[in-house]
């Protein structure tokens, strides 16, 4: 039986971040991609469009990052389950309160690749 190869390492701290997560990966690429995600979202690039990602975290093509979104095998609900799962637990009996802010700007111009004129329900 072969072992799968442990996922390629970014930055420590988003490792350690995102090996709660690992679980819900059935495969290493889409682990790594979910890092990679992590690393290119926390980067100092103006524009956080998967091209620009891909090329920050040192990636030749922006296809995996593409297919982890759109085709990959793990589930949004086991990812929300995990979540809300660590939160709770590293939260422990302290009180909390979750806001949502779910407003946004119609988005202008035409220099992100592939996205059309997006409609937000504010608007």
């Amino acid at each position: 039986m072969n072992l799968p190869r442990p996922a390629a390492t970014t930055v420590e701290f988003i490792d350690q971040y995102c090996a709660g997560y690992q679980e819900i990966f059935p495969e290493v690429r889409s682990f790594e991609c979910f890092k990679w995600l992590h690393l290119g979202m926390i980067s100092e690039i103006k524009r956080k469009t998967l091209p620009a990602i891909a090329k920050v975290v040192g990636i030749t093509n922006a296809q995996p990052l593409h297919h982890f979104l759109s085709k990959s095998p793990w589930l949004v609900e086991k990812f929300r389950e995990k979540r809300i799962e660590l939160l709770l637990k590293a939260l422990g009996e302290a009180k909390f309160i979750l806001v949502l802010d779910e407003t946004g700007d119609r988005k202008k111009g035409k220099t992100t690749d592939y996205v059309k004129r997006q409609y937000i329900g504010n608007l």
